[in-house]
């Protein structure tokens, strides 16, 4: 189940509210004495994440199906997107933060109220290594103010009567992002000697892929070799962005020419990145924007602005 993205958190008393922790969305199956980890869409990704495997191990059921993130926390508590793909860095840890259940010892909980649900969840996993993400006190107002002043990605509004939409986007979840970065589609790059200066990114509208500009920032040498692997082999003569040749440079320069365009290398829409990047400008590119990591969780075709 996926949720509906916000300007601003509905406001109700069938309303409650949890942290948008920033990390890898992920089911774990428990069965038996086993444990699986699947990604949003369905990517088995139990031997990344061995302390997630053991401490839903420790989940008080014969068998179970728990919907979560994994989270990267720094050694003050902050969770990181980057630090998770950095985890044997001393001083980070990663956790599973549960927050439903979708089965329970060969019950089927989709049909039950989100209540009943996170209550059964509180029941199994408690003692486990598995953490509650527990619904926040206060109003929409003062949750909105303390998870921007704690530095969280946001909030994710659920009313409590709902059930479990499986495989799409509701409405009885929606979520308000106030961090700004977002996943988009690697379609191209600028080469330099040994690998690429900058990267060309982009998101879909209907069927097309359009530009979101470039991203140079990020980069350490190590990443910036890791992610020309991955996009190596999808070189490809054709342009993927369908707005490209921008008319003009932006005001940030950020625009891309028709000049420039044949420096440019191109390569298949397949590889996902999170960026992050101070605002949108006026022609919708993104002002710097800085380079946070491959989302292999996310299918290129589902990524829009």
């Amino acid at each position: 189940m996926m949720a509906v993205s916000a300007a601003t958190l509905p406001v109700g008393a069938e309303w409650s509210y949890e942290v948008k922790w920033d990390g890898y969305r992920a089911q774990a199956v428990k069965s038996g004495a086993s444990v699986s980890l699947a990604s949003r869409n369905l990517k088995n990704i139990t031997r990344q994440f061995p302390d997630v495997v053991r401490a839903a191990a420790s989940v008080r059921a014969k068998s179970a199906v728990l919907d979560g993130e994994i989270v990267a926390l720094d050694a003050a508590g902050r969770p990181s997107f980057q630090a998770l793909h950095h985890s044997a860095t001393a001083g980070l840890s990663v956790v599973y933060y549960a927050f439903d259940l979708l089965h329970l010892d060969g019950r089927d909980l989709t049909g039950a109220p989100l209540d009943e649900r996170r209550e059964a969840l509180r029941r199994i996993v408690d003692g486990s290594g598995v953490l509650l993400s527990d619904p926040l006190p206060g109003t929409p107002g003062q949750i909105a103010d303390a998870v921007r002043g704690l530095g969280l990605e946001g909030v994710v509004a659920k009313r409590r009567r709902s059930t479990y939409a499986a495989g799409r986007r509701s409405d009885a979840w929606i979520k308000v992002r106030y961090a700004k970065h977002q996943e988009l589609v690697i379609g191209g790059f600028k080469p330099n000697g040994t690998n690429f200066d900058s990267l060309i990114v982009g998101y879909y509208e209907g069927k097309d892929l359009l530009c979101a500009g470039k991203v140079r920032s990020g980069f350490t040498p190590r990443l910036r070799t890791q992610v020309f692997a991955s996009i190596r082999d999808l070189q490809t003569p054709r342009c993927p962005f369908a707005n490209l040749p921008s008319t003009r440079a932006g005001r940030w320069g950020e625009g891309i020419t028709a000049e420039e365009m044949q420096t440019l290398r191109w390569v298949k829409p397949r590889q996902v990145a999170e960026i992050s990047f101070a605002e949108w400008t006026r022609d919708g590119s993104l002002r710097h924007a800085a380079f946070l990591a491959l989302r292999d969780d996310k299918r290129a075709k589902d990524v829009v602005r």
